[in-house]
């Protein structure tokens, strides 16, 4: 296989993970972050506020968003937590667009913080909220490839 289609062939790979409703919930083309597998929007109704996507002034992200998940008391589930916990940058957003435009998007400096290719594979190696994605606790079920 030459380097375009072996290329090709492992975004199409990865793009099966972005594509999945964990990583769509925080990577919406607007202002409100979703949850669940459904990608419904979040509960209680939050925005996205300032330009760090941490949550309007009195409602930020970490009012709810603690360092860690939280079980909740009663009932099944957890609040999802992390040390930040917050939305990725609006330019960065994912839901609804096919997996060539996310790929172009990506590889943007202009529309992915001004990350070379060699930082977003550091990112997606490195990054602990990225990282929360792939082992998010065992509330929730692991990525679906």
């Amino acid at each position: 296989m030459d380097d375009d289609g072996r290329s090709a062939a492992i975004f199409n790979e990865m793009g099966k993970v972005l594509q999945h409703p964990r990583c769509l919930n925080c990577h919406p083309v607007d202002g409100m972050p979703r949850q669940g597998d459904d990608l419904a929007l979040h509960q209680p109704p939050v925005v996205r506020g300032g330009a760090g996507g941490m949550g309007a002034p009195g409602m930020r992200c970490v009012a709810c968003h603690g360092v860690e998940n939280v079980e909740y008391v009663g009932a099944e589930g957890a609040i999802p937590g992390h040390d930040p916990w917050h939305l990725a940058p609006l330019l960065m957003g994912w839901t609804g667009l096919s997996r060539p435009q996310i790929c172009d998007q990506i590889k943007d400096p202009a529309r992915n913080g001004g990350k070379t290719l060699a930082k977003i594979q550091t990112h997606n190696a490195k990054d602990d909220l990225v990282g929360w994605g792939w082992a998010p606790g065992k509330e929730r079920a692991h990525q679906r490839r």
